[in-house]
């Protein structure tokens, strides 16, 4: 090795014609993947409703899929959303994904919802009561999945008007929304949250 070489390699530089001393060389580390954000891990996926849409074009029919989703965490955390796609897992995928982007917090008292309310959209109407302990759920369909995956435990429900499912989970969004507990009410009258349950 010549003068110059032997001086590169002292001085932590690279040999001419060789390669960096193994001290020198860079060592390289994957990067963990951050951490999913905004969703919590325990939350549960339902279908509701999977149609099939076909269209009539010159060629022939075409055919796709369309998915109703509901997901929640049973904590008060509640969201649908509907994805359309040509083949079934990917429009439940899409769906998913949209049901998680659009949640709402449902007000829960004891288990139950804090007052009686409507649900009206299009078609779809039903009305919603508090439950005392030990009634459980009385609903069914898209209605009944909604209040399970929301958290409540003791709700009684009326359709009122309609079955397409689609109105029906609207109209049930739009009641759980209109929710109000306790103490929104109190902060709102500028009254005692006491004097608020005792009327």
């Amino acid at each position: 090795m010549s003068e110059e070489n032997k001086k590169a390699v002292s001085e932590g530089g690279e040999a001419a014609g060789g390669e960096r001393p193994a001290h020198h060389k860079k060592k390289f580390t994957r990067k963990p993947a951050p951490a999913a954000t905004g969703i919590a891990p325990d939350m549960e996926e339902r279908v509701v409703a999977v149609n099939r849409v076909t269209k009539v074009v010159k060629g022939g029919r075409r055919f796709s899929f369309s998915a109703l989703m509901i997901v929640g965490d049973k904590k008060g955390r509640v969201g649908y959303g509907l994805g359309k796609a040509k083949e079934v897992p990917e429009a439940i995928k899409k769906a998913t994904q949209d049901a998680k982007k659009n949640m709402i917090f449902v007000s829960i008292d004891r288990g139950t919802i804090p007052h009686e309310v409507l649900g009206e959209y299009d078609a779809g109407k039903v009305l919603f009561k508090p439950a005392a302990d030990g009634t459980g759920i009385k609903a069914s369909g898209a209605c009944r999945s909604i209040l399970e995956l929301a958290g409540l435990k003791n709700v009684l429900t009326k359709s009122l008007r309609g079955n397409n499912p689609h109105n029906i989970v609207k109209a049930t969004f739009k009641a759980l929304r209109a929710l109000r507990s306790s103490e929104k009410i109190a902060e709102i009258r500028g009254l005692d949250v006491k004097s608020i349950r005792l009327k």
